[in-house]
């Protein structure tokens, strides 16, 4: 059984490039040379997108090739098949991996016991329940990321300032 994704490389240093491209074919077993352009929304960044096939669990195994890379930020993304759901992970410096499960139109899906979790901390008081919420749904990765995302050669970029 085989499913299908994309990788994102949403930003990574010149340098880093064929670092990925080697990360990427070690986890294929197969030679992959990306198509790189400039990232406008971090200067002096490239980005890249890249579609696979592959075993179930071939998302996984491409987060995890790329993860803890400074200044790398990327998405890998799964589509679910008979035999495993989706996937999706997101990655940032700031942030690290983040990971999940997602159903056959992409929504997320949130473990029952992750949820629970969530509840148990904030009836607690550790936490706030709409902060747990939006981690457990990769808010903060999709905040971090959104810039990143549309800024392909000739797109608008949306840059963002801290607001005090």
């Amino acid at each position: 059984m085989t499913t299908r994704g994309v990788l994102y490389v949403h930003s990574a240093p010149r340098a880093l490039c064929p670092h990925v491209e080697w990360a990427v074919a070690g986890v294929l077993g197969t030679r992959v040379s990306l198509d790189w352009i400039r990232q406008p929304a971090a200067p002096g960044t490239w980005r890249s997108e890249f579609s696979w096939k592959g075993e179930p669990g071939t998302a996984s195994k491409l987060a995890s090739a790329l993860r803890g890379w400074q200044m790398l930020r990327f998405e890998v993304t799964a589509e679910p098949c008979p035999t495993a759901e989706g996937e999706r992970y997101s990655c940032t410096p700031e942030l690290g991996i983040f990971h999940a499960v997602t159903g056959i139109h992409g929504d997320i899906l949130i473990p029952e016991d992750r949820l629970r979790a969530a509840l148990l901390r904030s009836q607690r008081g550790e936490t706030v329940l709409e902060s747990e919420l939006t981690r457990l749904l990769g808010k903060p990765w999709d905040d971090e990321l959104e810039p990143f995302r549309y800024a392909g050669e000739g797109a608008p970029v949306r840059w963002l300032h801290q607001v005090v």
